[in-house]
Parts: C-alpha cells; structure tokens; sequence
C-alpha cells in the first residue's frame, strides 16, 4: 500500500517524477490513486480505438515505462511507494479497460472495478503488495488489480450484452 508522505516540489520539475505522479494528478491530498485513476480516463479515450494487438503493445510498453519511472522516483524519494505516485493506477486503468466496449458506461464500471480491486487487494494482490518492491513492486500490485478488474468487466459485458 502507498505510504502518505509529502508531495515532493522536484513533481514540477522533474520529467520523470511529473510522469510518476500522474502528470500531476497524484499531487491531491486525499485519494491520490483515485483522482490518478480518473487522470487516467482522457488519455484511455485517445487510445481506445487501438487495434487490440497495438492496445496490448501499448500495455506492455506503458508497465515497463511505468517500472522505470516509479522506481526511480521512489528511489529519489527515498520513500518506497509514495501515495502520489499513480502512474501504476494508470496503466491498472489501461489493463481494465483493453477490449471494453465503447462508451461511458463501461468506462466507469471499469473504474469502479478497478478502484474496488486495487483497494480491496484480495489474495494475490495483497500479497504482491507486501512482499515485492521496487518500481516493479510499485507497478505488479496495480497490474494484477487491473488484471482482476479485466476479467470481471469482461464478466459483466458478457452479462449486459
């Protein structure tokens, strides 16, 4: 789990702690993952319309991204998992939403899911975000919160039609 601590002044000048912290949505002083979960939705509706190959290519390259960045911002830090770093509720978001359907609904049940999972961290999540650290640790709790969240959209789209 984030550990609260002050947001650092270097989020406003510094590239990769600026991309760390959501472009600047992990800034808030109360629920930073979900405003940096909600920072998440405009930039889903410029890439929604990715062939489903090219999205997972996206995913794939934004995680690894997302492991460099927040683990050398929570290196600078000296604070493993910062609460303002949410680049890794941004890609959690991306895992949740590849091949939703389109349109407003599915994008906010796949916040709601996502939020529910990524809070809630049921076993293995819980797990991933106790015992493994680094930037990689940072990103593979919010990895497997959007994975979870993936399947029970998917659940659900298969529900609704």
């Amino acid at each position: 789990m984030a550990e609260k601590h002050p947001v650092p002044d270097s989020v406003w000048r510094n590239p990769i702690h600026f991309l760390a912290f959501g472009c600047g949505s992990g800034t808030v002083d109360k629920a930073p993952g979900t405003f940096g979960t909600l920072a998440a939705i405009p930039l889903y509706l410029l890439i929604q319309d990715l062939s489903v190959s090219n999205y997972f290519l996206l995913l794939i390259v934004t995680a690894l991204v997302g492991i460099l960045i927040c683990g050398k911002t929570s290196h600078d830090l000296g604070v493993h998992d910062h609460s303002g770093i949410v680049w890794d509720e941004f890609v959690g978001y991306w895992i949740t939403m590849w091949m939703a359907p389109e349109g407003w609904t599915y994008i906010i049940l796949g916040f709601i899911l996502f939020r529910f999972f990524d809070i809630w961290k049921p076993w293995p999540i819980s797990l991933a975000d106790k015992h493994v650290h680094g930037g990689f640790g940072i990103m593979f709790d919010d990895i497997l919160a959007g994975i979870f969240a993936f399947f029970a959209l998917q659940g659900l789209v298969q529900l609704i039609g």
